[in-house]
C-alpha cells in the first residue's frame, strides 16, 4: 500500500479530485457568491447599492449637514435569508444624532431591520457631520427682473412685493451668511405694461452662492409698474447759412412732420419739440435731402431719426415796403411815446425773397416793433424789431429809434 501511494500518478489522481470537488463546491449561477471571499456553498454575499440614509436629532432646535444622502451596504450570511432580504430592500441605514452635542463630529452608520444572522458592511462606515442650533430670523424681499426686457420708450418703478418680508429658518450659521433675499421674475419681452407674477423666493450670501434654508411663504406676489414714455412732437426747420445771391428758397417740405420721442421721463415731458437744421450754403438748386433729427440730452431713441426735406427754389427778388407803423410794446400805464426817429413812428423796409412768396405780401403780413417794457421817463435809443413769413429776408431802412417815453397830461 505504501508503495502504492508513493506512485507519482497515484498522486496527480488524487490532487485532480480535490481540484474538481472544490471547483463544484463554487456557484456559477447567478455570480452572487466570491470566489476571493472563499464563500462556503450556503453562505452568500450581496451589495445593496444607494440606501438613503436617515438622520435622528431634534429637529424643532437643531439642523444636521454632512450626513451622506445614500450609501452601499455588503451584507453576508446564510444564502437564503440574503435572497430573502435583497429583493426588499427594506432596511434602514441611520445615523443617531439624538445625544451629540453642537459641532462637528464624527459618527458611525448603523443599519437596522436586518437578521443578527447577517453580517453587514456600511461604505462609507462613518461621516463626518455638523449640528448646528436652528433659528428663524424675518428678511425683506427684493424683486429683481431683466429690465433689458422692457420695449423702448417704457420704464419700470419700483416692484411691488407681496408680502414683502418672509421668515427664514435654518442654521444658525446659514442665517448669518444671508446677504440677499431675491424674488426674481420670470417674464418674457418686450414688456408694454404692468405686470403682477408669481416669483419664488431665495436667499444668497455675500457671493451669491444660493443657501440651504427654508423661506416661508416660499413665493410672493410681485407688481412691476411700467410707464409709456413715448411722446410725439413736431418738427421745426431751422435754417442756417446763406443762399447764394440771386437764390430765394420757395419750400422745404419734410416727407414726416412729426417724430416719436422716448427716454429720460422728465426730458421727454420737457420737450416740446425736435429740429432739423437745412444749410442753405449748400442750396443751389431743386433737391431732396436727409436731415438727422436733432433731439435734446436724455432722449434715447426717435423715429424716425433721419427725414427727407424736399427744397425748392427760386429766383430772388426784392420789394419794398414804406410807411409802416412801429409799435411800442410793453409801455407802462400812464406814458406816452414820441418818435424823435424816424419821425412819426413809420419806417420803411425791403423784403427779399421768391418772387411768388414777396409778390403778394404787405405791410400787414410784418411785425415791426420796439420793446420799452423796462424803460421809463425820458429819452431812449432803442433796437428796431420785425418778423414776418418764413423763406423772406427783411431789412429795415433803420436798426435803431430815438424816442422819448413822457407821462399823458391830466385831463
Amino acid at each position: 500500500m505504501d508503495k502504492f501511494m508513493d506512485n507519482p500518478w497515484f498522486m496527480k489522481g488524487v490532487a485532480l479530485v480535490l481540484a474538481l470537488l472544490l471547483f463544484s463546491s463554487v456557484s456559477d449561477g447567478q455570480g452572487n457568491e466570491s470566489k476571493e471571499k472563499n464563500v462556503p456553498a450556503n453562505q452568500m454575499v450581496d451589495t445593496i447599492e444607494n440606501v438613503p440614509v436617515n438622520s435622528y436629532f431634534d429637529t424643532e432646535n437643531f439642523v444636521v449637514s454632512g450626513v451622506p444622502e445614500s450609501v452601499d451596504v455588503t451584507i453576508e450570511g446564510p444564502k437564503s435569508i440574503v435572497q430573502t432580504t435583497v429583493p426588499l430592500k427594506n432596511i434602514e441605514v441611520f445615523v443617531d444624532l439624538t445625544d451629540a452635542k453642537i459641532g462637528t463630529q464624527t459618527v458611525k452608520l448603523e443599519v437596522k431591520n436586518l437578521s443578527d444572522k447577517l453580517d453587514v458592511t456600511i461604505k462609507p462606515a462613518t461621516a463626518r457631520v455638523t449640528l448646528q442650533e436652528k433659528i428663524t430670523k424675518e428678511f425683506k424681499v427684493e424683486a429683481e427682473f431683466n429690465h433689458n426686457l422692457l420695449d423702448d420708450g417704457y420704464t419700470a418703478s419700483e416692484p411691488v412685493v407681496e408680502p414683502s418680508t418672509v421668515e427664514i429658518t435654518g442654521a444658525k450659521g446659514d442665517i448669518e451668511k444671508i446677504s440677499y433675499v431675491k424674488a426674481t421674475v420670470d417674464v418674457n419681452g418686450p414688456i408694454e405694461e404692468t405686470l403682477t407674477k408669481s416669483a419664488k423666493v431665495l436667499a444668497f450670501d455675500q457671493q451669491l452662492n444660493k443657501l440651504d434654508v427654508t423661506i416661508k411663504p416660499e413665493t410672493v406676489k410681485v407688481t412691476v409698474p411700467i410707464k409709456n414714455t413715448n411722446k410725439t412732437v413736431p418738427i421745426n426747420i431751422v435754417q442756417k447759412g446763406t443762399l447764394p445771391n440771386g437764390i430765394a428758397i420757395d419750400s422745404i417740405i419734410l416727407d414726416s412732420k412729426e417724430v416719436k420721442i422716448s427716454g429720460n421721463e422728465e426730458v421727454v415731458k420737457e420737450t416740446e419739440t425736435v429740429r432739423v437744421e437745412v444749410d442753405l450754403a449748400k442750396i443751389s438748386e431743386d433737391t431732396v435731402i436727409s436731415l438727422p433729427v436733432i433731439v435734446p440730452e436724455g432722449i434715447t431713441k426717435v423715429t424716425p431719426d433721419v427725414v427727407k426735406a424736399t427744397i425748392k427754389i427760386s429766383k430772388q427778388e426784392q420789394k419794398s415796403i414804406s410807411g409802416a407803423m412801429i409799435k411800442a410794446e410793453g409801455l407802462l400805464e400812464g406814458f406816452d411815446i414820441l418818435f424823435r426817429d424816424p419821425e412819426n413812428g413809420k419806417i420803411s423796409f425791403t423784403i427779399i425773397g421768391a418772387s411768388e412768396t414777396i409778390k403778394p405780401l404787405t405791410e400787414s403780413d410784418f411785425r415791426i416793433f420796439l420793446n420799452v417794457s423796462n424803460l421809463g421817463e425820458g429819452d431812449h435809443e432803442v433796437p428796431i424789431a420785425a418778423s414776418g413769413p418764413n423763406n423772406v429776408t427783411l431789412k429795415l431802412e433803420k436798426e435803431r429809434a430815438k424816442i422819448s417815453i413822457i407821462k399823458k397830461s391830466e385831463a
